[in-house]
């Protein structure tokens, strides 16, 4: 492929102007303001209106043909956040998707649940979602919601959540923050950024530390991270940008329940449960490391060059008292009528994987007549290991949800470490964005991507355990957008995406299986307007149809028929006012499977997915007490099916948070001080009911304060 001749071509060609023109260099060290003009566009959009994820460079979310949400960091620090789960309950379109405490962050958009190999990015690159990402070094969130062929290759259709890398600044920077919550979490994170004394070299150093005491009595743990991103203004034309970061973290994880007779919804329990509750009980201890490089090279003012990649490593050791089913009334799933369970003891012992993932592309600006082009052209690849052992998943004993009984560990012992997927994934893309006119847009683009993958099933008969496939797929991407005025926007597109297939359960007659990858189809439009230029409001109408993946009623998991989802979302985002921000998000979600040739399926709702949804959040700036803002936000997500046959609903429910945040001068330094109140009235609710695994059931928080504190030295 042609990228490392790309890079090194680049590469040394920024370090011959570097190093061969000290003049021209010595010229830009003096006005340290105009050495980044080619590489950086200053734009007057505010950063939390303007994304990359919807495309190949930042833009105005306003001439973005898709629906993206940005979460930034000022807004995570104001409410508190620590976590990706936290977060993205800012918008009503995603959900958790087997999101257990301690475990990895999971999650669906639009009712599709993500792909934690591909739907997860970096910068645009993608890195496993299979443990808690750490937020402490991201700058904002970027979701990309609906399809993301182009933009990403291989994804789920319910799009990508790109975390994008806090970079060196340009002044100095200090910032400390330490957190405590009531059940005993204790938190410290360090923020620390600047140019040394030549400006063309500068840093961003985060370090955090959280001792971790969950909601669900006993799921302790601890977490350790740190990070560093660096960047060297080569010449006013180059820009390179490293970037490192470490997580350690060690955490017992929260299973979810099951229903009571495989009928019933569990009744008189408390959301602090918890079932993995023995005294051989261990914590999933994981690993995780990025190594991730950009360097930027501007030929013109119209033209530039991009080379990115990063290096992740992933390793993890899971135990778990694993709750499964009833042996005594033989239910496989199910929990017993009178709360009894089977307690199993699995342990999953050197997981690794090593992603590595690099892209190169040019961009440039052109003109052909009186059609002006902004054009995209590039290489990307993607390439997936994975070791892991023949798991241990033996039957350990029964326990009870009311009253927990103690259980030996099983005699298991896992097998051998190996190489269970090499995957390799090369595409090449294209994109013009086409001004036909001062008011309409042709946005056009096209991805090919050639898939070669190994997998080695664990647990398999020998004999069938290795699977090799390739695929070759190719992805259009079409969308026009109108301008009836400067500050609003209308848009149609339609777009295809491929997913690697999904994977067979533990407890699937194909376990541990891969389906072959599926194809999904996008229509949507949509309105966008810049109310004013701090606030936007927007609404989009999408239909998305892909595969029905599901474990049938033979025990296999299989695709069969079609998910056709529809929806409406509707938000507003920014400041209303001088002193109050809201962040307002609905989305109505008409899901329905059909085809799949099980009269029991056709015409029901897709399991885990709410009809309507809203999330709201206020934060008012007090203006007779200087310093002082209030802030509250309101969740509400409509009943959901637990069953891909919906014999059984889990209920709606409402949430509600308050909180405050008190900004003064201590000691000569600014500081911050915030208290949050979460689920203010303690209701009990099923946040999460995931038909994966054949379904679990997983309780939301119970009312939780937090207080921090944040000083800028």
């Amino acid at each position: 492929m042609p990228t490392p001749n790309l890079s090194v071509s680049l590469l040394t060609l920024a370090i011959a102007q570097a190093f061969a023109a000290p003049v021209f260099a010595a010229d830009a060290v003096d006005t340290p303001s105009s050495m980044a003009e080619v590489i950086v566009t200053a734009s007057k959009v505010p950063a939390a209106q303007r994304a990359s994820v919807g495309g190949f460079s930042d833009a105005p979310l306003l001439q973005t043909p898709a629906a993206v949400t940005v979460i930034s960091q000022q807004t995570m620090q104001d409410l508190q956040i620590r976590n990706t789960s936290d977060a993205v309950r800012l918008d009503a379109s995603i959900n958790d998707a087997y999101n257990a405490v301690g475990y990895a962050e999971q999650f669906s958009i639009r009712g599709f649940k993500l792909d934690n190999n591909s739907s997860y990015r970096k910068d645009g690159i993608a890195i496993p979602g299979d443990t808690q990402i750490p937020l402490e070094n991201k700058e904002r969130i970027e979701v990309l919601k609906g399809l993301a062929g182009l933009q990403a290759g291989m994804a789920a259709p319910g799009g990508v959540i790109d975390f994008i890398v806090k970079r060196p600044t340009n002044t100095p920077l200090r910032t400390v923050t330490v957190e405590a919550r009531e059940r005993g979490t204790v938190y410290g994170a360090l923020d620390l950024g600047g140019r040394l004394d030549d400006p063309r070299f500068g840093y961003r150093i985060n370090v955090a530390a959280e001792r971790l005491r969950s909601y669900v009595k006993g799921a302790d743990g601890n977490r350790k991270f740190i990070s560093g991103a660096f960047d060297w203004q080569i010449s006013p034309q180059a820009l390179l940008q490293l970037d490192a970061d470490y997580q350690d973290k060690s955490q017992i994880t929260a299973p979810g329940f099951q229903l009571l007779g495989n009928t019933t919804l569990p009744t008189g329990v408390s959301a602090d449960t918890l079932l993995n509750l023995q005294p051989w009980t261990r914590p999933v201890d994981t690993i995780t490391s990025n190594l991730g490089l950009r360097f930027q090279y501007a030929f013109d003012d119209n033209w530039h060059a991009t080379l990115s990649a990063n290096q992740h490593s992933f390793k993890r050791d899971d135990y778990t008292a694993f709750p499964y089913g009833c042996g005594a009334q033989e239910l496989f799933p199910g929990f017993c009528s009178n709360g009894d369970y089977d307690v199993y003891d699995y342990r999953s012992l050197g997981e690794t994987k090593k992603p590595l993932s690099a892209q190169a592309m040019i961009q440039g600006k052109f003109a052909t007549g009186a059609l002006h082009h902004e054009f995209t052209a590039g290489v990307a690849t993607f390439h997936r290991k994975d070791r892991a052992g023949r798991y241990v998943y033996d039957y350990a004993g029964t326990s009870n949800i009311y009253q927990p009984v103690i259980v030996p560990i099983s005699n298991g012992v896992q097998g051998p470490v190996r190489e269970t997927r090499n995957d390799k994934e090369n595409s090449v893309f294209v994109q013009d964005i086409v001004s036909l006119s001062a008011n309409w847009k042709l946005h056009a683009g096209l991805r090919h991507i050639d898939v070669d993958g190994f997998q080695y099933v664990l647990n398999a008969d020998p004999s069938v355990a290795e699977v090799r496939a390739k695929h070759a797929f190719l992805l259009p991407n079409l969308a026009l957008v109108y301008n009836p005025l400067d500050n609003v926007a209308v848009y149609g597109a339609y777009s295809q995406g491929m997913e690697h297939g999904g994977t067979a359960g533990i407890n699937a007659a194909n376990a541990n299986q891969e389906l072959s990858p599926s194809r999904s189809k996008q229509i949507e439009f949509g309105v966008k307007a810049d109310i004013t230029p701090e606030l936007m409001v927007a609404a989009s109408l999408f239909q998305i149809r892909k595969g029905l993946e599901f474990q049938n009623a033979d025990s296999f998991f299989v695709r069969a028929g079609q998910a056709q989802h529809r929806g409406l979302e509707l938000s507003a985002q920014g400041k209303a006012s001088a002193d109050l921000n809201i962040g307002v998000s609905v989305t109505a979600l008409n899901s329905q499977q059909s085809g799949t040739g099980v009269a029991s399926l056709d015409g029901k709702r897709v399991p885990n997915v709410p009809a309507l949804k809203s999330a709201i959040n206020l934060d008012y700036r007090v203006p007779q007490v200087a310093g002082l803002s209030v802030n509250g936000s309101w969740e509400y997500s409509g009943k959901k099916a637990f069953e891909f046959n919906n014999n059984t609903f889990v209920p709606s429910y409402h949430v509600a948070n308050l909180g405050a945040a008190y900004a003064l001068r201590l000691a000569g330094k600014q500081a911050v001080l915030r208290a949050t109140v979460n689920n203010v009235f303690d209701k009990f609710y099923w946040r999460d009911v995931t038909p994966e695994s054949d379904g679990y059931l997983f309780p939301g928080a119970s009312r939780t304060l937090k207080v921090s504190a944040q000083f800028d030295f």
